[in-house]
């Protein structure tokens, strides 16, 4: 097995995808024991030539006798290449390069509110990406569409709600956002875009876990009681969720219960009209 020796991965410690697929490199041989390391370690030498704030968006692989640095999906397809020849052929490819790098920075950028980590005030240096607002907007319209589609057809098994539509479902979803935004709309725009996108964290998050039902009762058909349990234990583990994002974000606590407010208040008016 081919190993990319003296090359070193400076990885956020704070994000656990960055842990687990660092770490893999590692345990797979691909790169040696000494191929990854914390971006809060790096050294005063080092950071003569590593661009800190390109590293802190972008995985920085470092040579470390050339005393050189490649950044984002170059790192990686560097480091899969040396084993895979093709993958780096076929990574380098200018349609595919396009759409790879676009994907890396559309999971980097939204990586703190994917997966958030409490603030660390000791150390020098965090690996915090840039505040990126158009890959957060995307970020937060994907959590929307996604959302809508599987309301829509998780609804279509609940008889005690009426039948709806996805612009429905779309409406709900982007109220949600507006009914808490309206009470914290004095905040930042950062910190409103922040929230806003541990809220739609949270609503994929649910929607992935409803997705299983769906599926079972794709093959098997199964009762209207199982799905409402289904939903009642989602609302919940969305709700403990939310609670501790908002504890992360140091925002007031009182977002969790409006959370659920709005959804109450929505159903509530569903059945009224109908």
């Amino acid at each position: 097995m081919k190993t990319l020796e003296h090359h070193t991965l400076l990885y956020d410690e704070d994000c656990p995808l960055c842990q687990v697929y660092t770490s893999g490199f590692i345990k797979t041989g691909m790169l040696d024991q000494n191929g990854r390391q914390p971006y809060s370690t790096i050294s005063s030498e080092s950071q003569n030539f590593i661009n800190l704030e390109r590293a802190s968006n972008e995985i920085a692989l470092v040579d470390n006798k050339n005393k050189t640095v490649i950044y984002g999906i170059d790192s990686l397809l560097k480091v899969l290449g040396f084993r895979f020849p093709i993958i780096e052929k076929i990574g380098h490819i200018k349609p595919v390069k396009f759409l790879l790098k676009k994907l890396y920075s559309f999971i980097s950028y939204n990586r703190k509110v994917i997966i958030p980590s409490e603030e660390n005030t000791t150390k020098e240096l965090q690996c915090v990406p840039s505040f990126n607002v158009k890959y957060r907007l995307l970020y937060i319209l994907f959590s929307i569409v996604v959302t809508m589609f599987t309301l829509y057809y998780f609804s279509k098994n609940l008889s005690i709600i009426p039948q709806g539509s996805l612009m429905r479902e779309g409406f709900i979803t982007i109220g949600q956002l507006l009914f808490q935004g309206l009470l914290i709309y004095k905040l930042d725009k950062k910190t409103i875009l922040n929230y806003f996108g541990n809220v739609m964290t949270i609503s994929l998050m649910g929607s992935l876990l409803l997705v299983p039902l769906l599926l079972i009762h794709w093959m098997v058909e199964i009762s209207e009681t199982i799905f409402i349990i289904g939903f009642g234990i989602t609302v919940l583990i969305m709700f403990i969720e939310h609670y501790r994002r908002i504890k992360l974000l140091k925002l007031p606590s009182f977002l969790s219960y409006t959370w659920v407010l709005y959804r109450i208040l929505i159903v509530l008016t569903i059945l009224i009209l109908n």
